[in-house]
């Protein structure tokens, strides 16, 4: 066999396509060797040496083992041990599985000196690395030192915040400004808006663009979405230092692939950039938090190029930008999750409240209707008992997707607890309402539940439909109106909608769902924040 290289791999993971797709490109055939399955054979050899049947004429280039962020130390070394037993001599190489969306925010990978440590010959953080540093390893044989190519790899920045010496004492002002506001802001946009209107104070430049970094899922190159821009020519300088505030405005539109050469190479891991192009001068600053480029800060100039002194500025403060940067994304992950129901992934009732109480002030300004439907699966205790709690917590998954099929992107649906769920419908009268309830109830009737196991469960559900202000005065009382009628549902043999028929009288149901004392007819609904 030409020239070949083992993919080693956990059972439970797909190599990732990129990978494999680069070692084609540069004419390199990868084998791909399950771990837990190479164990197994391996001990199986080890009881009949003749019974493993040697298919490679060659030893191969190296052995591959791709590492994801917050890896198991006990795997690693027993990945390391089973490819040092079974390819004595061969390089170990760790290539980095890219992680996507928020995941790489909140997961911290182990950083190349303990990959070494642990036995790995050298370290991949991109698929695009592993042809120059296989070519390496052919070079030097199986031993020697790699010089690895500096292209792709992130730059680390462990440092904590420090601002150059000898600054103005109106610059360190609005520096430290800066770094302030942007504690505590809840999403990235904002915390780019607000870095760039607080550059204004600090540094000249005809426009500023923050730029965030992501790898494309089909391509896996990097790409740039800019997330917030500022022409400080185009706005009224503030009055003081203290107005610099009056500059933040929204992001341009922006065309993907207008960011200039210096800042793809500053998100190509290059470090901070200064160039020419297109008749204007640019710098380039790479955001970097933990070992992950977050975006680039873009400034552009037509006049003057950037000094030394600005450069080190600017890097100063790319370390609390991208911190901000990262926090924006925790601070909305964990308000996400706080109103997010774990098993179905609908709105909790934390959500439900806030929600409710928006659209009945909104309803209250505009005179229009908010209904609500309360619904409850029938002889739900039956399933858990028969097939087990993991089928029930899959039936309900399942029912949270058929509810949602069933209803307008404007609506809310929140599981309320158990197997009880709580659909609010804005602008949305009791005639439509009840159609609604009827649509859902037949869905569900009709829809064969497989609980994870192939099942076909039938199942069925009991609706209750209020609406404000015909049968409520407030958030608490129209979901105790809607309760109460799904309960006259059930007394009705179940599997059917009942409208609330008493609007103001449910102090009784209130109580059971320890509400009495929030359920005053107040005007703002302040009862029910």
């Amino acid at each position: 066999m030409s020239r070949h290289v083992i993919l080693l791999t956990d059972a439970h993971e797909a190599p990732a396509y990129e990978l494999i797709e680069a070692l084609r490109i540069a004419g390199v055939k990868t084998l791909i060797e399950g771990l837990r399955e190479a164990e197994v054979e391996a001990a199986l050899s080890r009881r009949n040496p003749e019974s493993r049947v040697e298919l490679l004429e060659e030893p191969p280039i190296a052995v591959l083992y791709e590492v994801v962020a917050g890896a198991d130390m006990v795997e690693l070394h027993g990945a390391i041990e089973h490819a040092t037993a079974s390819w004595p001599g061969t390089p170990i190489i760790a290539c980095r599985r890219q992680l996507t969306g928020y995941q790489h925010l909140s997961v911290r990978g182990l950083d190349g000196a303990t990959l070494k440590r642990l036995g790995f010959r050298a370290i991949a953080d991109k698929a695009a690395q592993l042809p120059a540093i296989l070519h390496e390893i052919e070079g030097h044989g199986s031993t020697g030192d790699l010089k690895l190519p500096e292209i792709v790899r992130p730059v680390t920045k462990t440092e904590s915040f420090s601002l150059p010496p000898q600054m103005k004492a109106r610059s360190l002002r609005a520096a430290f400004q800066l770094v302030s506001s942007l504690h505590f802001i809840g999403d990235q946009n904002s915390a780019a808006d607000t870095a760039l209107a607080g550059l204004t104070s600090l540094l000249q430049a005809d426009r500023w663009t923050i730029y965030l970094v992501s790898d494309s899922k089909t391509t896996g190159a990097t790409e740039l979405e800019s997330i917030a821009v500022l022409k400080p020519a185009e706005k009224p300088a503030p009055d003081s230092l203290d107005d610099w505030r009056r500059l933040l405005i929204g992001a341009d539109d922006v065309p993907p692939g207008s960011e200039s050469r210096a800042t793809k190479l500053a998100a190509a891991g290059m470090g901070t950039t200064r160039k020419k192009e297109r008749g204007q001068h640019t710098i380039a600053v790479p955001l970097i938090c933990g070992e992950r480029i977050l975006g680039v800060l873009e400034g552009v100039r037509e006049r003057r190029s950037f000094k030394k002194s600005e450069m080190a500025i600017l890097d100063a403060l790319s370390l609390p930008i991208a911190s901000a940067l990262a926090n924006a994304v925790r601070i909305g992950e964990a308000e996400r999750l706080s109103q997010t129901d774990d098993l179905t992934k609908l709105h909790n009732a934390r959500y439900l409240r806030q929600f409710l109480l928006n659209e009945i002030r909104r309803a209250r300004r505009y005179g229009s209707n908010v209904a609500a439907l309360f619904l409850d699966l029938d002889d739900f205790k039956r399933v858990n008992d028969a097939h087990g709690h993991l089928a029930g917590s899959h039936v309900l998954m399942e029912m949270a997707g058929v509810i949602l099929s069933s209803i307008r992107d404007t609506d809310a649906v929140a599981r309320y607890g158990g197997d009880e769920f709580v659909i609010v419908l804005p602008d949305t009268g009791i005639e439509l309402a009840g159609t609604v309830a009827e649509r859902i109830r037949a869905k569900i009737s009709h829809h064969y539940f497989n609980g994870g196991r192939n099942l076909k469960l039938s199942l069925t559900a009991s609706f209750g439909v209020a609406s404000f202000p015909e049968h409520a005065a407030s958030p608490q009382q129209l979901i105790a109106c809607a309760d109460t009628a799904m309960y006259e549902a059930k007394a009705a043999n179940k599997n059917c909608v009942r409208f609330s028929t008493r609007p103001i009288q449910v102090t009784k149901r209130l109580n059971d769902l320890g509400l009495a004392s929030e359920a005053t007819e107040v005007d703002d609904g302040k009862a029910f924040s």
